[in-house]
């Protein structure tokens, strides 16, 4: 994936369900919302307290601080000669205390760098494996231990795409030609709309009707709101009109799913590591997924068998956290839509989001959730001391400065085992309830 440039301006965000203004849909940064949270409830750690000559010493020494090793001007009393020391004293600490810190940081930045290297390196190695031994043998290999540690580590950015579309594959059996078919009749609509209806017009129309394929133009409104920062899918970006084709030609290929809010940043995801056709092959596929299908049809059912399932983990695994939530009625629909509309590409770091991918594309849905709960075990200690409103907040916002090591060690800490039941079984078992349930309320035949 190249490197992009961040913008300095940003795009409106969204929220999954109808336009929002610009103005109500800000955003505050987590930090912020746990900030005002602690302020609100007394709860805010404090530091512990140090002498005020402590104090002093942690500020870097200017050229200005030499002035305390000055004599008082004439008209006050002189320092005596043991406030001449201690000021002497104070100094060389503060001196000290610089030079110390100058060599921390120093040390820091070399680790970082060091760490760099080798990521680059071990990047570089591993790309050269998969090049080489394993997308050669996909089949005879894709499940082997050995390939499988790899993968958890993350693919290398260069055959990341060509691994996504083996592993997600083309049950669809969907050829580029077939893409071309759908892409041409997407762009006859847009034309169509654009000669019969005003853009005001076309809008309303576009998110009330029941014809799905009228969703076309909804996807000029998300366009620019889709990775704002990036500032390449918005108009004007490189990828702006191919993100636009993959959209409109998927909308027209399955119209009875239409577009939803959320595609687009799957799409511009896939984009970002595949060529145009085969980032539709990709995207109608994953779509085709029953975990997808049933939230990108909002199978208001299905939906909810996933979030019994993943509170059956929940529970098993962070049950203080689990009863706090249960405590303000904080149900998983409120944070985890989002995070499985979009496969976590709006809610983490992009180069995160991607390793997300990676493992989601080894593991299958179950990895979605095992994700979700490795974010909540991550910050559970603050989630512990937050309000149903600031949780909210914070799960819809997570910090920017999120790194992999720290996600992926929660989310390998992190069980998907209930009761000697994996999470096909968990979820098997609720579908099983579920169609006993409906068995013994259906109506009785008359005879």
């Amino acid at each position: 994936m190249k490197e992009l440039k961040p913008a300095v301006q940003s795009a409106p965000g969204w929220k999954l369900f109808g336009k929002v203004p610009p103005r109500e849909n800000l955003q505050k940064d987590s930090k912020i919302i746990q900030q005002e949270y602690e302020a609100r409830t007394g709860r805010m750690c404090k530091p512990p307290l140090q002498s005020s000559r402590r104090k002093n010493i942690e500020f870097e020494p200017l050229s200005t601080t030499a002035l305390i090793l000055e004599d008082r001007p004439s008209n006050l009393p002189a320092k005596s000669i043991e406030e001449a020391l201690r000021h002497r004293q104070e100094y060389d600490e503060m001196v000290a205390e610089a030079k110390k810190r100058e060599i921390k940081e120093a040390h820091k930045r070399k680790k970082i760098m060091k760490e760099r290297f080798k990521q680059e390196e071990n990047i570089a190695s591993a790309m050269v494996i998969w090049i080489n031994e394993i997308l050669p043998n996909w089949e005879g290999m894709r499940s082997t231990r050995r390939v499988r540690e790899l993968w958890w580590q993350g693919l290398p950015p260069s055959v990341r795409g060509k691994v996504w579309s083996l592993a997600v594959g083309n049950e669809l059996n969907i050829t580029p030609e077939l893409y071309e078919i759908f892409l041409s009749r997407a762009k006859e609509r847009w034309k169509s709309f654009s000669e019969t209806s005003s853009e005001n017009d076309i809008e309303d129309a576009g998110a009330s009707a029941a014809d799905r394929e009228a969703s076309l133009e909804l996807i000029k409104l998300d366009i620019s709101r889709t990775f704002p920062s990036l500032y390449i899918f918005q108009k004007g970006g490189p990828y702006h009109d191919l993100l636009h084709s993959v959209l409109g030609a998927y909308t027209c290929y399955r119209p009875d799913v239409g577009y939803v809010q959320g595609m687009s940043f799957i799409a511009a995801v896939l984009i970002l590591n595949l060529e145009e056709a085969d980032a539709f092959i990709a995207f109608a596929n994953l779509l085709n997924k029953p975990c997808q299908l049933a939230f990108f049809r909002v199978d208001h059912s299905m939906m909810l068998k996933y979030f019994a399932a993943f509170e059956v983990f929940f529970e098993e695994n962070l049950p203080k956290l689990f009863l706090h939530f249960k405590s303000y009625n904080l149900t998983p629909d409120i944070y985890l839509i989002d995070w499985i509309f979009t496969l976590y590409s709006k809610s983490l770091p992009l180069d995160l989001a991607c390793r997300v991918w990676d493992v989601f594309c080894r593991d299958g849905e179950e990895f979605l959730f095992r994700t979700g709960l490795g974010i909540l075990r991550l910050y559970e200690d603050i989630l512990l001391q937050m309000d149903f409103i600031h949780i909210a907040q914070f799960l819809t916002k997570l910090p920017e400065d999120i790194t992999s090591e720290k996600l992926f060690s929660c989310i390998a800490a992190i069980q998907m085992q209930n009761s000697n039941k994996k999470w096909a079984q968990v979820f098997a078992s609720l579908m099983k309830d579920n169609k006993e349930g409906d068995k013994n309320h259906s109506p009785a035949l008359k005879s």
